[in-house]
């Protein structure tokens, strides 16, 4: 019999004792031992900061989004055994392939937003500059690090490959190693998770641990840099937010907990709608994927009073077409639930929702399985029941986690249908499926403050829709109140969430110095030779060209307005423009003005400067009037190489000032440069 080992302090561990059994949630057989009995969890810890910390924060953000995506391709070949294992947790081929990759696309997803969001740099610059000085001299700027810490990542058991990795994805990204601590009941298929990591070889040492069995002190050992994040339910999150160690150092915490998510349908979806049957469909998909055991699942049902019968009849119809059985049975849609633990869980908190309501389907002591002995595994019925009585307690407290979910009427309005979603303090995921646009605002308005992700569903959006219940990389995963008060995911937000912002002020000079981006006030570096025409290495933040000055005549307005078909009258009818409190006469185009500074700094025979591939944050501050004269100042403000790529990215700040030397417009040139050649 296999018993799990534990990976630590850059080796793996075999407990002292025989352990607990985990069993196949199908068959119930006795899958693998687990226990963490010798494992020094201090040790562990130092490990992580000590080991994983130093070499990953010497990475830029592009070379740990190029590991992440080694990764990935690495995990996706071994896919098929990941899926097969993942059987033995209940879940059908479907509900393994939303579980693995799932998780593998997340490393994916955040591989690319790093290496397209974040800069090849070891710290994060965040905002503007800020200025703390009328003089200029004295500047603020924000500056996010990697926290010198271990993010402690606590997992659940319904996502045994996924929940790892959509922690593991953005801490990685910003510079933090992680210790993996799976929830027992699924720890086998994490641990060859974690296996298949550590053999290939792809992360560096000390980035990735993982204990499986008790924590028993880990939580003891916490410092003031480390990071923890917890999956599960919101009693465990109680009691882990209140540790001595998390709340004396201040540990950031945070914690994705179970809620009561609700899906409303809105009244204009009556039957034959494309609304009503997605509703349906929906609502039939979260009680059976995972066996419900989501915690984005719909487990509350709003319903306009006038169509509850309708949906009840429709959804009773779908479930009773649902196969329960052994997953490796193709003609099966739902598999078992975790455990016989998790399964008698279930069944007490039905026994509180049954006092609400009424069965509309299943049987909560019997199930037809095919494939396997309904008692040795955890099968259950899907059950959907219907409390007619909005207002009762049960359905807005009482979670079942498994294939349950509750009916409940509102009165068609979108207030009743907001003040019974809030009454759930606080969900992961909430949808209203609607094609009426009003409904849809204000429902969304009502709900927001108490929900972590809102899905509007309808026809327009049906066909690509990823569905209720289906967390992404791009966005936040996580709820307010009871759902625990945290965020996971969300794209870069995820990825500044393990590191330290700091408000560094300093003078213009000593801030582009500490940050590597060009601040204005600092001194520029004139060369003799034109900043385009060098190539990428051999460009420095603060290298300037300047160009003009170029007189804007009264012809080159004109001109300008025939060719491209703008002849505001700002441009054309001196009266009007007089009348304008924003001009002084007729004013040149403000794109008239940028292709004029184009002109002035572009060096045009072909060189290491391969495109122009935009413009950011473009302000005309001041009107250009014919007989203006312009002038163009052209300065490196950051530097971006790619990873495995023959060019990089220059940011070039531009001010384009008139005769007076006042700014007529600022904005940055973004554009595509070519490394050295390597024959040179």
């Amino acid at each position: 019999m296999v018993t799990l080992r534990s990976y630590v302090s850059g080796s793996w561990h075999s407990p002292g004792d025989e352990g607990a059994p985990l069993r196949d949630a199908v068959t119930g057989e006795e899958v693998a031992r687990i226990s963490s009995a010798g494992i020094d969890m201090g040790a562990a810890l130092g490990h992580g900061r000590a080991a994983g910390g130093p070499v990953l924060r010497e990475l830029t953000f592009h070379q740990r989004a190029a590991l992440l995506k080694a990764l990935a391709s690495h995990l996706r070949e071994h896919r098929e055994e990941l899926y097969a294992l993942s059987a033995r947790t209940g879940a059908t081929l479907g509900d393994s392939k939303f579980d693995v990759d799932g998780g593998i696309g997340v490393l994916f997803g955040y591989s690319s937003k790093g290496r397209r969001e974040l800069p090849n740099d070891t710290v994060l610059v965040e905002g503007g500059v800020e200025p703390l000085g009328k003089g200029g001299t004295f500047v603020g700027q924000h500056l996010c690090t990697p926290s010198p810490g271990v993010a402690v990542q606590i997992n659940a058991f319904n996502f045994p490959v996924w929940g790892p990795l959509e922690k593991l994805a953005p801490a990685f990204l910003a510079g933090v190693p992680s210790l993996i601590k799976p929830a027992s009941q699924t720890a086998y298929l994490t641990a060859r998770l974690v296996e298949l990591i550590v053999e290939s070889g792809i992360l560096p040492e000390g980035t990735v641990q993982m204990v499986c069995g008790d924590p028993r002190d880990l939580l003891d050992h916490l410092t003031e840099q480390d990071i923890v994040a917890f999956t599960g339910s919101a009693s465990t999150a109680r009691l882990l937010r209140t540790h001595p160690a998390i709340v004396g150092n201040a540990v950031r915490f945070n914690a994705e907990a179970d809620s009561l998510n609700c899906s409303i349908l809105g009244p204009d979806a009556a039957p034959g709608t494309r609304e009503f049957d997605l509703f349906v469909e929906q609502l039939v998909a979260e009680m059976t994927v995972k066996a419900g055991q989501k915690c984005t699942a719909i487990r509350r049902a709003l319903v306009p009073a006038a169509l509850i019968g309708d949906v009840a009849e429709a959804a009773r119809d779908r479930l009773s077409g649902v196969t329960v059985g052994n997953p490796a049975d193709p003609d099966v849609r739902m598999g078992a639930l975790a455990g016989l633990d998790q399964r008698e869980e279930v069944r007490r908190s039905l026994k509180a929702l049954l006092d609400a309501g009424q069965t509309v389907f299943g049987d909560p002591a019997r199930v037809d399985v095919v494939g396997a002995d309904a008692e040795r595994g955890a099968f259950m019925s899907p059950i959907l029941l219907r409390a007619d009585d909005a207002g009762r307690a049960e359905p807005h407290e009482v979670e079942a986690f498994g294939p349950v979910s509750t009916l409940l009427p509102y009165d068609g309005t979108a207030a009743q249908a907001v003040e019974l979603a809030v009454r759930g303090r606080g969900s992961l995921a909430g949808s209203i499926v609607t094609a009426d646009t009003d409904f849809a605002r204000d429902v969304v308005l009502g709900t927001a403050p108490w929900h972590g992700r809102l899905l509007v569903l309808n026809g327009e959006n049906a066909a690509e829709s990823t569905g209720h219940g289906s967390p992404l990389p791009a966005l936040v995963h996580g709820g307010p109140g009871r759902a625990g008060g945290g965020e996971e995911l969300g794209g870069i937000r995820g990825v500044v969430h393990h590191m330290r912002r700091t408000a560094v002020q300093a003078g213009p000079a000593m801030l582009t110095a500490i940050t590597g981006r060009w601040v204005p006030g600092t001194d520029r570096t004139v060369t003799d030779e034109h900043p385009f025409r060098k190539y990428l290495e051999d460009l420095r933040v603060g290298v300037t060209a300047a160009g003009g000055p170029r007189v804007v005549t009264l012809d080159d307005v004109e001109h300008f307005a025939e060719f491209t078909g703008d002849t505001f009258y700002a441009h054309m009818d001196e009266d009007a423009a007089r009348a304008n409190p924003f001009f002084p006469g007729r004013v040149a185009h403000g794109y008239l003005v940028v292709s004029f500074a184009a002109g002035l700094f572009v060096d045009p025979a072909p060189g290491p400067v391969l495109a122009n591939y935009g413009l950011e944050n473009l302000r005309f501050l001041t009107p250009v009037s014919p007989g203006d004269e312009l002038s163009v100042t052209l300065t490196a403000k950051q530097i971006t190489p790619r990873e495995g790529a023959d060019y990089g990215e220059v940011r070039w700040d531009t001010d384009v000032t008139n005769q007076e030397g006042a700014s007529v417009a600022k904005y940055d040139v973004l554009t595509l440069v070519a490394k050295r050649p390597k024959h040179d």
